[in-house]
Order: structure tokens, then sequence, then C-alpha cells
């Protein structure tokens, strides 16, 4: 507990010091016969009017100085980091070459399952969610309806933004609203599964160029063939260029095979990017005076009706 106003104390001791002041002139005296004085008895319970009177000034002089305690809130304090997830959605992200508890699962429903779930822990970040193919556009924009964000995750459907992978596009839209932000920390968090084919700038300056206003790039590489070793395989991910889009711009890259691998990078994700969430909640402050104020009002009012 502590007190706003911690100085009110010092009014504690002033009925007495009123009492030990000198009257201002000398009392009056009336004269009455002893016959009239013969009848008439002590008042009872002069003793406990006082000490009513004197708990009744400490309860107000209590409320006056303002006692509060600190309770938390619930609320998750804000990160002041904006987040980005750009999303491809290009027509290889249907391929059944995922495994979950024995039954296949496309590329596009093993990251739906993971980034939806990790959007939805990060209470305090502001995240945003950028879809491509051959076009991109933002499906969410940033917000800290993070629940809003999954949802929008789970909705994404193949062929909404056409079926090549336009890489640098979903990356010049993210790094656009992010270059906007005023939140001192910036991430974009690229998931794709192939190679930029229908890009108009090239992305790995893109990603130099997001380094170059403070925006950090990690990028997940979807698939269990890459280029470098299997560059005649069907769908193989550029996972090279992945890595220097990451290099680039100061993030990290992910090469993703399967779910393991997947359930990794998230906790990892974590590590680069600490979780709001696990932040302490927020404090305010909970007044305590109307306590001590109703106190001394039941103890004045009872004083009163003594008195009456």
């Amino acid at each position: 507990m502590s007190f706003a106003f911690p100085l009110a104390f010092l009014l504690l001791p002033l009925p007495l010091l009123v009492r030990l002041l000198p009257p201002l002139s000398a009392p009056m005296g009336l004269r009455v016969p002893a016959h009239v004085l013969a009848g008439v008895t002590p008042q009872r319970g002069a003793g406990r009017g006082v000490l009513a009177g004197a708990l009744a000034w400490a309860a107000l002089v209590l409320a006056l100085a303002g006692p509060q305690v600190n309770r938390p809130s619930g609320m998750i304090p804000a990160s002041g980091r904006d987040i980005v997830l750009a999303m491809d959605l290009s027509g290889s992200m249907e391929r059944q070459d995922f495994d979950l508890d024995g039954a296949p699962l496309s590329r596009l429903d093993a990251v739906k399952r993971v980034a939806s779930r990790l959007v939805a822990s990060r209470e305090g970040d502001r995240i945003g969610l950028v879809i491509f193919g051959d076009r991109a556009y933002f499906a969410q924009p940033l917000t800290f309806d993070v629940d809003a964000v999954a949802r929008a995750i789970d909705e994404a459907q193949i062929g909404i933004s056409g079926r090549a992978t336009a890489i640098s596009d979903g990356l010049g839209l993210a790094m656009k609203r992010l270059v906007a932000s005023a939140a001192p920390t910036r991430v974009v968090v690229l998931f794709s599964d192939g190679s930029d084919t229908s890009g108009k700038v090239d992305a790995v300056e893109a990603a130099r160029l997001a380094a170059d206003r403070g925006i950090r790039i990690h990028t997940v590489a979807l698939g269990p063939q890459d280029m470098e070793t299997a560059p005649k395989t069907r769908d193989a991910v550029d996972s090279e260029t992945l890595r220097a889009l990451a290099r680039a711009s100061g993030g990290a890259t992910f090469r993703v095979r399967g779910m393991e691998d997947l359930e990794r990078m998230a906790a990892a994700l974590d590590e680069l990017e600490p979780n709001p969430s696990e932040r302490p909640p927020m404090l305010y402050r909970q007044s305590l005076w109307p306590w001590p104020a109703g106190v001394a009002l039941v103890l004045l009012l009872l004083i009163g009706w003594r008195r009456a």
C-alpha cells in the first residue's frame, strides 16, 4: 500500500493542539443554587464520545492521505513492435508433402496451423498480413487484434492473388506499410516455397532497402527440396535467395522441410522477437480512500445521534 498525499498525516495531532491552546476569553460562569444541582447526575459515556471523535478524525485524515494499492490489470503492455507476415499463396503451396500424425498435409495448411497459433499468442504486438502470388495485397492491416489476423490467415486461399510467386512485390507492400510506422521495431516474416518468378524488382535489393529503413526480414523456406541440391525438382524452393534476403536485412532464415521444423521455427522466432505476452501485466492504482471516509461518516453520524 502507498499514499498519494502522505503529508496529510501531519494533520493527525491538530485536534490535540487546538485543545491545548489557551481560551480567547475568560469563561463565563452561571451561579446556580445548590438545591438545583442536587438532582443532577454526571453525564455518562463522555469518554466514549471523545474516543469516537478521535477515531473519526483519524479516519478522515487517512482518507485525505489517499491510500492506494497496485493491482494487475490483466492487460498486456504494448511492445512497440510492428510485425507483417508475408505469406506465399502461389500454386506450389498446394503440394501435400508435409506430414501431420501420419496424414499428408499441404504446405499452405501446415503454415496456417503454425502461423495462426504464433500470431494469436503475440498480444501486445501490432500484426499485419500480406498475401502474394502474381500480385500482393494486405489481407489484414497492422492491428493489435491478433485474433483477427489469425482468422485472416485461416481464411487465406490459393488463387485469390494469382498462382505465380512475386516475392519482391509482397516484400515491397509490407515494407511500404512499415516505413510509415513510428514503431521502434519493425519486422517482416516471409513464408515462401519458391523462387521469385514475377516480381518487378530484385528481392535482395528490396531487402537491402528494408535494412536502410530499419526493417528486419526473417525468411522461412518451405519444402523438402531446394534448388541447390535438386535444381530440376518441380516446386523446389530457392533457399539461397531467401537466405540472402534475411542476411541483407539483418534477419534470420529458417529451412523448413516438415511440421517439426515449423514448430522449431516458431520457437526460434519467439527468441529473436520476444513474445510480449510473456511480459508482466500492466499495473493500475486502486484508490482506497472511500473506505476510511465511510468509517468517518458512520462515526460522525453516531456521535450526532447520541447527542440528539
